[in-house]
C-alpha cells in the first residue's frame, strides 16, 4: 500500500486579476487532495463586459516557471483538450474549468487561471 503522502495529490488554484473591469477568480482557494487515478475539476469564476475574452489555464510546479495548459474563447461552447489528453476545458458566461481525468503524483502543481480580452 501506499503512503498518504505518495498516494495523495495536492493541487493548489490560484487567480490573476486582470483589470478593475475585467476580472477571474478561482470558485475554491484551499487546496484540493486527491488520491492517484481520481478526476479533479478546477472552476474560476471570471467577469467581463468584453465579448473577446479568451481564458487560460497555467501550472505551475515548486521553484519553477508557469507552464501554458491550454486557453479557448470564453464565449466559446466548444470545449478545449490541451496537448495532454487528461486535460479539458470548458467554458461559459461566468466560468472556466479545467478537468484533469485521472490525476497523477506528477500533477501536484500551483494552477493559475487567467483572462485576456482581445482588442476588437
Amino acid at each position: 500500500l501506499c503512503s498518504v503522502l505518495l498516494c495523495s495529490l495536492i493541487l493548489c488554484l490560484m487567480f490573476a486579476d486582470v483589470m478593475a473591469v475585467d476580472k477571474i477568480e478561482p470558485n475554491r482557494r484551499t487546496n484540493i487532495i486527491k488520491t492517484e487515478g481520481e478526476p479533479v475539476t478546477l472552476s474560476c469564476s471570471y467577469e467581463s463586459d468584453s465579448e473577446y475574452v479568451r481564458l487560460y489555464w497555467y501550472r505551475q510546479y515548486h521553484n519553477e516557471e508557469p507552464q501554458y495548459l491550454l486557453h479557448q474563447g470564453a464565449r466559446s461552447s466548444l470545449t478545449r483538450h490541451s496537448s495532454e489528453p487528461r486535460f479539458i476545458s470548458s467554458t461559459s458566461r461566468i466560468f472556466t474549468e479545467l478537468f484533469i481525468s485521472s490525476v497523477t503524483v506528477s500533477d501536484s502543481a500551483l494552477y493559475y487561471c487567467a483572462l485576456r480580452v482581445k482588442a476588437h
